[in-house]
């Protein structure tokens, strides 16, 4: 053992803002001047370095025997750094302990072997229910005082996991990746490592736990059980800093049921065919500090969750006090998102200051019937979006559901525990060049999409604004400047709707389309009506009269 001393990346941030007792927590109403705090882990400067433990850097030995010892050495001499030298360290799983600071220098690559036999199955929890997978690279339960810091890479060599569609790659790759092993399936479009991951991939959700599936039956699929790289489980005092989390075999951080959480500076990069790439998913966690992070992965960027249907909202467990500001998302289905597995509920977040570049959507909040859970007291600014392929602003409950069709009837079921809402959001300052719809918002008609209020937002898109079983929403100063003006605002069985201040394209053919007979008190204020050709129209028993100007 020795002593070094070593850029901990958490100089002179031992704690975002004084702590606050239980009680004071539970009286505390958050605000942009008075945001959740987070409390940041501290450690000795004892250094532990693979070196000693019988690691070499060559990317052909196996080090996880070497790199586990030395992590089980630090913690059980009370704690400090463990050091990854500038290397190609060759592992299998790695598991973390209290007290240790897993520190990779700027040329260090932690790189995760190809051999599934390495990763052992293990019960661990997956898109918000209990799943068998196999064991993270990276992994940790029930610790605390925990870090992972430095400059250097952690690889999880996530191509040799997934299969890949031949449409997702070029020719060229394709050829690559055929000739490399694994199978195809039967009309030739899907590459599948092996015919493990084949197999179950023509079962749903074969990886839950389930009294009826053997020990025998995993086995058969374990291939398939993609596990998350960074996967941490009830613990508390996280610091994740400067590393750069890639090729995942599935989503790349996956923090559940833990709290004082700390992310800074930190890249996860996934290929943008990666399926379930996500960058971060934050699962039941409260207290947490997310600044200055890049994502550019293959599913959603920066994720809130809270388990799903019946077990989440058995776990009882919301996300909660969180604080995203100056991130970066790139290629991804969501720049941030809220679900669609949010049982648990999520409340007091808030995210500023972040940039989304050719994402899928950028603020993403999904659900659907039988989840449950209330997403509630969400607070966002400054968000600047170029190039989304989809919605800007997307709210929907309909997620992986058939909506009803434009005029339906519908008869809409009971509201139970089972029964999503959102409310009380506060979206403002917002910038999107190209998008195909602005604002989009699409509740149930059981339980409309509630208290939304949108303000300062600039929209270059092809569709402005859509509206549709929602309640109580004010827009306010909305330059909506769309290519698809017949309408400009579609309102659809929604109440007590108000847009004021509204700039949008000269010689529009179409202001406002009402539908519905549910759809009344739509306001629109301070909105020039002399550029556009028509300014309401209704259908499917809506009537004009249910829009007022001003």
């Amino acid at each position: 053992m020795m002593k070094v001393a070593i850029n901990l990346l958490v100089a002179g941030c031992l704690v975002f803002g004084a702590q606050i007792s239980k009680s004071q927590k539970n009286q505390q109403k958050y605000s942009w001047d008075n945001l959740p705090k987070a409390v940041v882990p501290t450690f000795k400067t004892d250094t532990f370095n693979i070196v000693q433990f019988g690691a070499k850097p060559d990317g052909q030995t196996l080090n996880t025997n070497s790199i586990n010892k030395a992590i089980a050495a630090c913690s059980r001499n009370g704690g400090g750094v463990v050091m990854v030298p500038g290397g190609l360290w060759l592992t299998g799983p790695v598991v973390l302990q209290s007290n240790v600071n897993l520190y990779l220098s700027r040329s260090a690559i932690l790189f995760f072997t190809e051999d599934f036999n390495q990763y052992p199955l293990v019960k661990g929890n997956y898109e918000g229910k209990p799943s068998m997978r196999n064991q993270s690279p990276i992994s940790g339960n029930h610790l605390s005082n925990v870090a992972i810091t430095g400059e250097g890479v952690i690889d999880g060599n996530g191509d040799a996991w997934r299969m890949v569609k031949k449409e997702a790659l070029t020719e060229n790759e394709w050829k690559a990746k055929v000739a490399s092993g694994g199978l195809l399936s039967d009309d030739g479009k899907t590459w599948y490592p092996s015919e493990k991951t084949k197999k179950a991939h023509a079962m749903k959700e074969p990886g839950t736990i389930t009294a009826d599936k053997t020990p025998q039956f995993y086995d058969e699929i374990k291939d398939f059980l993609r596990p998350t790289l960074l996967n941490l489980t009830s613990c508390k005092k996280v610091l994740i800093a400067g590393v750069t989390f890639q090729n995942s075999p599935a989503w790349g951080i996956h923090l559940l049921m833990s709290e004082d959480l700390t992310l800074r500076n930190v890249s996860v990069k996934n290929p943008d065919y990666a399926q379930n790439g996500d960058g971060l998913d934050l699962e039941s966690c409260k207290n947490v500090w997310i600044e200055g992070c890049t994502f550019d992965v293959g599913d959603d960027g920066i994720c809130i969750k809270s388990g799903k249907d019946e077990e989440g909202r058995k776990r009882g467990m919301p996300t909660e006090n969180v604080v995203i500001r100056n991130c970066f998302v790139y290629k991804g289905h969501g720049g941030f998102v809220i679900g669609s597995e949010m049982s648990g509920g999520a409340r007091n977040i808030f995210i500023s200051d972040c940039s989304f570049m050719g994402t899928d959507k950028g603020l993403r909040f999904k659900t659907a019937r039988g989840r449950g859970g209330v997403v509630e007291d969400i607070y966002i600014k400054n968000i600047y979006m170029k190039d989304i392929v989809d919605e800007a602003i997307y709210f929907d409950m309909y997620y992986f559901t058939k909506p009803p069709a434009k005029g339906e009837k519908v008869v809409a079921p009971s509201v139970t525990e089972a029964t999503p809402q959102f409310k009380n959001f506060y979206i403002s300052n917002v910038v999107c060049n190209g998008a195909k719809k602005g604002i989009f918002m699409r509740g149930l008609p059981e339980m409309s999409i509630k208290n939304i209020f949108i303000s300062n937002v600039h929209l270059k898109t092809q569709k402005a604004i859509e509206i549709i079983e929602a309640e109580n929403i004010d827009l306010k100063n909305i330059r909506a400047i769309s290519t698809e003006t017949k309408p400009v605002v579609y309102v659809e069985s929604s109440r007590n709707v108000s847009v004021d201040g509204l700039f949008y394209a000269n010689n529009s053919d179409l202001l406002c389309l009402v539908n519905g007979e549910r759809t009344e008190d739509i306001r629109l204020t301070n909105t020039d009506t002399s550029v556009v050709k028509s300014k309401v129209e209704a259908e499917n028993g809506a009537k004009t009269t249910a829009v007022t100007f001003k």
